[in-house]
C-alpha cells in the first residue's frame, strides 16, 4: 500500500473505524520488519482491546500474521493433517493423549504446541520432562517425525507466524493478553500456518480457566470457530470443565506419568478421558476419517484401550529423541522430587469446589511453572493424586500430595493448596466436564 503509515491505523482503529484488509496486512507486515515500532505495535493492540474487530477485521489479521511466515503443507501424507488447541487449564494432559490416538486412527498430527501462561501449564513444559525429547527439532525432523509416527508434538519455529510471537510479546506488557480478536488471531494464524485441515478448540470455564464464566467462554468459542471458518479451516469447539484439576496430577512430570499411564491401558481418571475421547470423536469426523462424531469417539477408544496409541506415542518419543523404551519405563526415566507431603483434610466432608487457579499457582510456587519468561522449570515438583470434586472424606484424608524439592517448599503451599478445597455436609452437585458443541 502506498505510503502506509502505522499511525493512521492506529488513528482509524482507536477512532472505532474498520480497518481495511490492505491496511492490516501492511500494519502486520511492517510487526515483521521492523517499520512498525513497539510503540505503535502497543497503540494497535491497546486500541483492538478497546475498539474491538469485526469478523472481517479478524479474518484479515488471522491471515495476515499467518502470512507473516512459512506455511506448512501435508498435502503428500496419506491422511488428514488434524490438531487441537486448549485455550489451558490446570492439569490439561489431553495433548499428550489425543496426538497418538489421533494418529493410531489415520490421521496425521502436526501439534505446535506452547509452554505454560499465568497459572496453566504447557504441553511443552511437560514434554521437556523426558530425557531427550526436542520440544525444538529442525523442520525436516519434525516432518519425518510426523510422517513415520503419525503425530508430533513440539514448539513453534521463528519462522511459523513470527508476526504473533512479537505482538504477543507486547500484549503480554501492555495489559492486551484478554482481547478476544487477538487471542482469536494469535491462536489461528499458528494453527493456520500449521497447515491443518482440521482443527478442534478445546475452550476451558471454571476456576482454573483463564475465562471462567460460560459466557465469555461461549463467546470466544464462537469467534474461534467464525474465524477459522472463513479463514478456509474447518473448525468445532467444545466447552469443557476446569472447576477442577482435569486428571489427578498437575505438575509436568507427574502430568506425563499420568499420561503414560493411561496410555498402557491402565485405570485414569473419567473426566480426562471424556474430554480426550470428545475431542477426538470430533476430529476424526470433521477430518473425513468417520462418519460422525459418535463414531469418532468409538475409533479413538479402540486405539487406546488396543495399546495401538501407545505404539504412536513411543515412535512420537523416540523420533523426538526421546528414550526408545520411555512407556514401558516412565517411573523411571521421569525426574522425582525428593519430597513428597499429604496435605490432609481439616475436617470431614464432601468436596464441594476447587479453586483451580490456586492449585495451578501452588505448583508455580513450588517451581513448575514460571513467574518471569526468563525462568527455569522444576519439572519434578508439583500435585498428585489431587481429589475430585463429590468426593467424601474424612478428617485427615489426604487432599493431594505435594511433591517439592525441600521440606520447607511443602510446607509454603501446603497451607495455600488446603484453602483450595470447600468441603460440605452435603454432597455437591458433580458439574458435567462436558457442557457445549460450537460448530
Amino acid at each position: 500500500m502506498t505510503g502506509f503509515l502505522p499511525q493512521e491505523v492506529i488513528r482509524k482503529k482507536r477512532d472505532g473505524e474498520a480497518l481495511r484488509a490492505e491496511e492490516i496486512r501492511e500494519f502486520v507486515a511492517g510487526i515483521v520488519s521492523g517499520a512498525v515500532s513497539e510503540a505503535q505495535a502497543a497503540a494497535f493492540a491497546m486500541a483492538v482491546f478497546f475498539r474491538g474487530m469485526d469478523t472481517a477485521e479478524r479474518v484479515a489479521l488471522t491471515l495476515a500474521m499467518r502470512d507473516s511466515g512459512r506455511v506448512l503443507d501435508w498435502s503428500a501424507l496419506p491422511g488428514p493433517a488434524l490438531d487441537k488447541h486448549s485455550t489451558g487449564g490446570v492439569g490439561d494432559k489431553v495433548s499428550l493423549l489425543l496426538a497418538p490416538i489421533l494418529a493410531a486412527c489415520g490421521a496425521f498430527v502436526p501439534m505446535i504446541s506452547g509452554r505454560g501462561l499465568g497459572h496453566t501449564g504447557g504441553t511443552l513444559d511437560k514434554l521437556d520432562s523426558i530425557p531427550g525429547y526436542d520440544t525444538r527439532p529442525d523442520l525436516a525432523r519434525f516432518r519425518r517425525t510426523v510422517a513415520e509416527a503419525g503425530c508430533a508434538i513440539v514448539g513453534p519455529t521463528a519462522d511459523l507466524a513470527p508476526a504473533d510471537g512479537r505482538l504477543y510479546a507486547i500484549r503480554d506488557v501492555t495489559a492486551t493478553v484478554e482481547s478476544e480478536p487477538l487471542i482469536v488471531a494469535s491462536i489461528l494464524s499458528k494453527k493456520l500456518a500449521a497447515g491443518l485441515d482440521a482443527l478442534v478448540m478445546d475452550v476451558k470455564l471454571g476456576s482454573g480457566a483463564f475465562l471462567p464464566g460460560r459466557e465469555e467462554a461461549t463467546a470466544l468459542a464462537r469467534a474461534l470457530v467464525a474465524v477459522a471458518k472463513d479463514a478456509g479451516l474447518p473448525c468445532r469447539a467444545l466447552l469443557t470443565d476446569m472447576n477442577q484439576v482435569l486428571g489427578r496430577n498437575a505438575g509436568n512430570a507427574l502430568e506425563v506419568a499420568e499420561a503414560a499411564a493411561m496410555l498402557r491401558g491402565e485405570p485414569g481418571d473419567g473426566r480426562l478421558r471424556t474430554v480426550t475421547l470428545a475431542l477426538g470423536g470430533e476430529l476424526l469426523a470433521l477430518g473425513g476419517l468417520v462418519p460422525d462424531p459418535a463414531a469418532g469417539r468409538n475409533r479413538a477408544r479402540r486405539a487406546l484401550e488396543s495399546g495401538e496409541a501407545a505404539e504412536r506415542f513411543q515412535a512420537m518419543v523416540h523420533g523426538l529423541g526421546g528414550p526408545a523404551d520411555f512407556l514401558e519405563r516412565a517411573a523411571e526415566r521421569l525426574p522425582e522430587a525428593p519430597v513428597r507431603r499429604p496435605v490432609p483434610a481439616p475436617r470431614g466432608g464432601h468436596v464441594a469446589a476447587v479453586d483451580g487457579r490456586a492449585l495451578g499457582l501452588a505448583v508455580i510456587r513450588l517451581g513448575g511453572g514460571r513467574r518471569r519468561a526468563e525462568d527455569a522449570i522444576d519439572h519434578a515438583v508439583g500435585l498428585s493424586e489431587v481429589v475430585g470434586i463429590g468426593v467424601r472424606l474424612e478428617a485427615g484424608d489426604p487432599l493431594c500430595i505435594v511433591h517439592a524439592r525441600s521440606e520447607a517448599a511443602a510446607e509454603e503451599v501446603a497451607a495455600e493448596v488446603a484453602r483450595a478445597f470447600t468441603l460440605t455436609e452435603e454432597p455437591p452437585e458433580v458439574p458435567p466436564v462436558l457442557y457445549d458443541l460450537v460448530a
